[in-house]
């Protein structure tokens, strides 16, 4: 655990460097920072294995980044090291070195699979595109699933899966949070539950500062037009809930008995790649509670005006309710503030 203090030392050293300025070390990079930056006498072997982990550790802290100047930076301090190969092919596919100026980020298209970090959620892209939002199949309608309303949202990458336990404390040990419970069902691979949106909205805020990039929670209206993936139907797969294919109160399959979350992936994604959008947990989205869609926001944005901010919307279902409650169009709502064991979220992304 690092206090404000040490981490702005640790950024500092990190930018010093040319690496990413995290702020956070493991044990390898702590065992560097410690080590004196001097050249290794001839024939010492402990001095080498320190700026060999000086090398490993700058890569690791570069690998994936589309600034050149990172890679810049290595060349320059191991123009023979064991990465130089990799730099230098990064560098051409950025534009960068020879003082040329870093080419933009490359257009990730939809469909495309990405982490930003190596402990990031994985992301897919969304593609844009308008759609009904609501109870466009007209079966098991509810009041606040009105008026039907056509919604164009533009491209976004939204989380694969609904965010771990694995992934969540993380998070918690970094901002020294008490990690939130599991009810004894296993952390890990398990969709992280008693958070409130609250916990959630934190979550992203430091997922973007950590990245550098704009993590968030997605709007009702991203959310939905995800869970849909071009569908019409109750679900994604059609207007019956079939048999083992997400885990609720009567979904068939091992999980109606088990009665808690499955891990996530357990069941097949949708046909843009999202896993568990019916089903397994609650997910917070960033939207205050408006009891119909009336003057609702039709351009993908989340409707944060009006409403009942001090509640927060919630889709998908969870392992305790029923099918109906799985639905596309379905919503829930809860206090900003409350953290229960149905509740999980999963994070959305802003596209450049």
């Amino acid at each position: 655990m690092f206090g404000p203090a040490t981490r702005a030392a640790i950024r500092g050293w990190q930018a010093s460097r040319g690496a990413t300025a995290t702020g956070f070390l493991d044990a390898v990079g702590a065992t560097v920072l410690r080590a004196p930056a001097t050249a290794p006498e001839p024939g010492d072997p402990a001095s080498s294995a320190v700026l060999t982990q000086q090398e490993t550790v700058f890569w690791q802290s570069i690998v994936g980044s589309t600034n050149a100047a990172g890679y810049e930076a290595y060349l320059a301090r191991w123009p023979q090291g064991v990465y130089a190969p990799l730099a230098t092919m990064r560098l051409a596919e950025l534009g960068g070195g020879g003082g040329r100026p870093a080419a933009d980020p490359p257009r990730r298209e939809p469909g495309e699979v990405f982490r930003d970090c190596r402990t990031c959620p994985e992301m897919v892209v969304v593609p844009a595109g308008s759609f009904g939002m609501g109870c466009v199949s007209g079966r098991d309608c509810e009041d606040d699933e009105h008026p039907v309303h056509d919604v164009e949202v533009a491209s976004f990458a939204l989380g694969v899966y609904e965010v771990t336990f694995g992934e969540y404390d993380g998070f918690a040990e970094a901002t020294g949070r008490e990690p939130p419970d599991d009810r004894g069902w296993g952390r890990g691979g398990r969709p992280a539950i008693n958070v409130s949106w609250q916990d959630a909205t934190a979550f992203a805020v430091w997922l973007s500062e950590e990245t550098g990039e704009e993590y968030r929670l997605p709007s009702e209206s991203e959310w939905e037009y995800a869970a849909r993936a071009g569908s019409t139907t109750r679900y994604s797969w059609g207007d019956g809930v079939g048999r083992n294919r997400t885990n609720c109160a009567g979904c068939g399959g091992r999980w109606d008995d088990e009665t808690r979350t499955a891990p996530t992936g357990s069941f097949p994604a949708n046909t843009w790649g999202l896993h568990d959008m019916h089903g397994n947990v609650w997910e917070w989205v960033e939207d205050c509670w408006h009891g119909s869609y009336t003057r609702a926001p039709r351009d993908g944005t989340a409707w944060t005006t009006g409403g009942v901010c001090s509640r927060r919307v919630l889709r998908g279902g969870s392992w305790s309710f029923n099918p109906r409650n799985l639905r596309s169009a379905n919503r829930s709502r809860d206090g900003a503030e409350n953290r229960s064991a149905g509740s999980g979220f999963r994070v959305a992304r802003t596209l450049d």
